[in-house]
This record gives C-alpha cells, structure tokens and sequence, in this order.
C-alpha cells in the first residue's frame, strides 16, 4: 500500500488547522462576556497611543499593571547575596532610608518620592508599542541571544532618566574636583553659590519645587543625591537655561544651544509657580 504524498499531508494539516481557528475564533467572539480575557484587546487599547496615553492618569495605568507597585525585591539574589545584607547604589546617601525597593516604588511611592517628586507613569511613559516587550530580563531567566529578540526602549531614558540620574557638570560648574572630594571646600553646601546662581529651579511638573529646596537647605545630599550621586550616565543633562535675577548677559560656549524653557509637557501652569 502506497504512502499519500507529503503534499496530501500537509494540504491536509492545514485544512484541519483552518477549521479549528475558524471554530475558536466563533467561539471566542460569542462567548459571554469576562469568560476569557482578551489580552490582545488591551494590548491595542488607544490609551497605550498617543494622543490618548497624554490624559492618561495613574488609577487607569494600575488597574492593570498594579504589579509594579505590589512588586518587591528578592531577598537574595541569584548569586547568593542578601539584599537586607548589602546597600544597593541609592542607598549610598543620606536621604534614603529603609530597605531595597524596586524600581517603580522607589519613583512612585516610597517616603522620598511622596516629599519631593510628583511623578506620574505618563511622566516617563509616553506610548507604547508591543514589540518593546523585553522577555528574559529577569536575572534568573534563560538567556536570549539577539537573534532570538530585538529590545526597543519603552522608554526614552536620554529624556526621562538623565533629567535626574545624569552626572554633576564639574566642569561647567567650575568646581575644582568631583563633589564627593570638593564638598569640604563648600561646607558640604550647594547653596554657598546657589543662592544666586541658576535660582529659578525645579519648575517642573513631576517636582515638588518648594519642598525640594527646603530639603536641599537642609542636606545638601538633597541635591547630590539626584545631580550626581545616582548617576546612571556619565554624561550630564543639558536643562533648559532658565533666566533667574542678576543672570550675566554673555552666555558661555556651553550654554549657547540651551532652551530657555523646559519642554512643554513638563512645564507648569504659571498660576502654580511660587
């Protein structure tokens, strides 16, 4: 008895596989509504897209991605170290207290951010394409190599995370030497030249500006803490020039290519400013 030609077979295996997906798909489209989750529905939900991602608030983000926050650290890593053992590289300043965090509660939740930051997932968050998905990021997971996925960034951390993670401009500044080595010379005190260099400062709608300069006048590891002190670039941000009482008319080389203004979505309403 003579096999059917492969062909056959695989005329026949998609006859077959076509007739399942047509009788699910049936299914699924008239099944009562909240039996099967649809995924892909919310995946493509506008408020993933722009314009509507810009109106988007907190409560609508965590309704379905509350995990961010009830998320928490490991207690030991998969190398063996402790977490309640070891400082992670935001706790090496006095502001912060209390154990590890993770990532978005650090931004969103935990003592500091309550009292000085007024972020918002939209903050960082500015659209959303599926293919930014990262699988595999977990320490623990199996390796991808890079034929196995391409990482696009959710997130433009060049202008989102540098605004507060970049690295303190010594240069610019004219400091004699990196802050950790150079704040003696100062009293340990940003405002020794501060108080009337660049003032009009933190104008920003993600910082809570009056508090953050009260902190600031009381610790100056306030300031360091973000301008320099949890660096994550060894590059610095280039802020916006705002004008501020007494400021020099000749702007430095440096300086020449800087806005006057933050970018718009930043900017506050001039009836909130001090």
């Amino acid at each position: 008895m003579s096999r059917p030609h492969p062909a056959l077979w695989l005329l026949a295996l998609a006859l077959l596989v076509t007739a399942v997906g047509a009788l699910l798909g049936g299914w699924i489209a008239e099944r009562p509504a909240g039996l099967v989750p649809d995924h892909l529905r919310a995946t493509y939900d506008p408020i993933h897209f722009k314009p509507a991602i810009e109106q988007a608030t907190d409560e609508q983000c965590l309704a379905c991605h509350r995990e961010v926050l009830d998320d928490t650290v490991r207690e030991t890593s998969p190398a063996g170290v402790r977490a309640a053992a070891s400082l992670a590289w935001y706790q090496q300043t006095s502001t912060y207290v209390g154990g590890q965090e993770t990532f978005h509660r650090r931004h969103l939740v935990t003592p500091l951010a309550r009292e000085l930051m007024d972020l918002r997932c939209t903050t960082c968050h500015q659209g959303h394409d599926p293919r930014e998905e990262a699988p595999g990021s977990s320490a623990s997971a199996v390796p991808l190599t890079s034929q196995d996925f391409t990482l696009r960034k959710p997130v433009n951390v060049e202008t989102t995370c540098l605004m507060c993670h970049g690295q303190l401009p010594v240069q610019l500044m004219g400091l004699p030497a990196p802050w950790p080595e150079a704040k003696a010379m100062f009293g340990n005190d940003c405002l020794t030249c501060h108080a009337a260099i660049r003032t009009h400062r933190h104008q920003v709608s993600y910082l809570k500006a009056a508090a953050i300069e009260a902190a600031g006048a009381k610790n100056s590891d306030v300031c360091y803490g973000c301008h320099g002190g949890r660096a994550w670039y060894r590059i610095s941000y280039p802020y916006p020039r705002h004008a501020w009482p007494g400021m020099p008319a000749d702007v430095p080389d440096w300086a020449k290519d800087r806005p006057s203004e933050s970018e718009a979505r930043f900017q506050r309403p001039a009836t909130a400013r001090p």
